[in-house]
């Protein structure tokens, strides 16, 4: 079984925020997923993200595929993540973790084992629920500031994307989608 969360903050003011981009990734791979066999052996009609109360997430689950979005704030992801882990008997290291990351500049990810950005509330939660941090982090770059007027950072996440940004994640995520894919089918 292999777990794909994106993670973002619940909530209409939040949606298109930087901090959201994992939520805003998740979307772009549910609409792979609903017009191709791009995932999986069979097509699936249109799935879409379920409620699940006693994970605190919506969930899609596809064969051995479950995607979720934790509906708990961000800083507390890691009460989310833990019950699907557990729940679903998900090994580490078949966990993918989307985040967003200001170390990396729009436009750029990197997939990487055990290595986050320097600091980010959301996978700090979730490595003190899981007691590590030894799964995938799929650190995807939200940072497009200027370098003479950088804005501190805890406030730059929870802006919205510009429309030029959006553009320029939506070719982002397609390139990601292909190398996430070619990473969790092996």
């Amino acid at each position: 079984m292999k777990l794909i969360v994106g993670l973002g903050n619940p909530g209409e003011k939040y949606r298109n925020n930087r901090h959201n981009v994992g939520w805003l990734v998740l979307d772009v791979l549910k609409q792979e997923i609903s017009k191709s066999e791009f995932l999986i052996s069979k097509q699936i009609p249109n799935p879409n993200f379920q409620f699940q109360k006693k994970f605190q997430s919506e969930v899609i689950k596809v064969n051995n595929l479950i995607l979720a979005k934790p509906l708990t704030m961000m800083n507390s992801s890691g009460v989310a993540v833990k019950k699907l882990v557990n729940q679903y008997k998900v090994k580490i290291s078949d966990l993918y973790v989307i985040h967003d990351d200001l170390d990396i500049q729009l436009g750029d990810y990197k997939i990487q084992k055990s290595k986050g950005p320097k600091e980010h509330k959301g996978l700090m939660s979730i490595d003190e629920a899981l007691g590590t941090s030894d799964y995938w982090h799929i650190r995807v770059g939200v940072d497009n500031r200027p370098l003479d007027n950088r804005t501190p950072g805890e406030e730059y996440v929870l802006q919205d994307f510009t429309n030029e940004e959006k553009g320029i994640l939506d070719t982002t995520s397609q390139k990601l989608l292909i190398d996430l894919i070619a990473l969790i089918s092996k």
